[in-house]
């Protein structure tokens, strides 16, 4: 399969994509899913629920938003998830003096030393890579972090009144600490949209523990493989578009976004008392291309709600805006949908 065959030159991988009808890209992608999780385990143990995720997103032209405390290896995944998948990658620790050029990019006056002239060229920033890591997007203020709003929505910046398209896959990751909030900027809820996952990093287990430990405190040095080129991750991400979804799954998802709605027909009463502010159509739209990707990484050709469940989580989680009633009766996002899940 194309995620297996590691030595061969460009040409003969395109050659083979093009050859594949649908049904041999879907087995072909799950051989290359495999591959990715057996490398990416050398280094990373545990957290095999957000790796999935992950990959989902990155299929489904989607972005991350990581929460979890320090020391959880979020920027070691995001780093080995990029050298196994062979994609350049670009690391942007956010400070409250980070300005939006320093993403972007900047433009500077050079001179021609041949003829004397000067002129305008424009260095580009960290952004003009294919993975992001956006390390601490809280700890910058809103005016930088809207830098990365034109970036992951439309896929290019302007600088200087000049357009730049970005390298294809483009795939932003942002990391927040939940627990120290002195000194930083929230994220506008236009933002927070913008990502198709707001995942959660948990403790890892008593065992995981022990085995991470014993690795990291050895001279064991995992030696990674590509495992997928950026002309195979962009395939699989046309291929999920192509995969057929039935009616009732696309009404299933937009009448859970629906019922997230506090001023919806059929909203049921505990939204109406807990929550401000419901989804909007973003959250449907990824609801199903979530759906799709997991369909075929398992190797189902059409998702189903089951399917749409599974990502409610991840997709609705950020969406939502609880109110005084909910922090009242100790009630969080997760549990709300959770909730909702269950009435449906």
């Amino acid at each position: 399969m194309v995620g297996r065959i590691k030595k061969r030159n460009l040409l003969a991988d395109n050659m083979e994509l093009k050859k594949m009808n649908d049904v041999e890209a879907v087995q072909a992608l799950q051989e290359s899913y495999k591959a990715v999780r057996e490398e990416i385990a050398k280094v990373i143990i545990g957290q095999d629920e957000i790796i999935e995720q992950l990959i989902i997103s990155l299929l489904a032209r989607g972005h991350c938003l990581l929460v979890g405390v320090p020391g959880l290896a979020k920027t070691l995944l995001i780093k080995t998830l990029a050298e196994v998948i062979n994609l350049k990658f670009s690391r942007v620790q956010f400070t409250p003096d980070l300005m939006p050029s320093d993403i972007t990019g900047t433009e500077i006056l050079e001179e021609n030393v041949s003829t004397g002239t000067k002129s305008f060229k424009f260095v580009k920033g960290p952004v003009f890579a294919n993975i992001i890591l956006a390390d601490e997007i809280n700890r910058t203020p809103p005016k930088t972090q809207a830098a990365l709003l034109e970036a992951m929505q439309e896929h290019h910046v302007t600088a200087a009144g000049q357009k730049y398209v970005l390298d294809e896959p483009f795939f932003v990751l942002a990391t927040q600490n939940p627990i120290e909030q002195e000194g930083t900027y929230p994220l506008p809820e236009a933002q927070l949209d913008r990502f198709m996952f707001n995942l959660w990093l948990e403790y890892p287990s008593r065992n995981e523990e022990i085995d991470i430990v014993k690795s990291t405190t050895s001279l064991y040095a995992a030696k990674l493989e590509h495992v997928l080129s950026k002309e195979e991750i962009i395939f699989y991400q046309d291929l999920v578009r192509r995969v057929p979804v039935a009616d009732n799954v696309i009404e299933y998802a937009v009448n859970l976004v629906g019922r997230t709605r506090p001023n919806g027909n059929g909203t049921p009463d505990f939204i109406k008392s807990w929550l401000s502010w419901g989804a909007g159509p973003r959250a449907s739209q990824y609801l199903i291309l979530g759906a799709k990707t997991k369909a075929i990484l398992e190797g189902r050709h059409s998702p189903d709600i089951e399917d749409v469940r599974k990502m409610a989580g991840p997709v609705l989680r950020h969406r939502v805006v609880t109110n005084f009633n909910a922090e009242a009766d100790s009630v969080s996002s997760v549990q709300i949908i959770e909730k909702l899940l269950n009435t449906i």
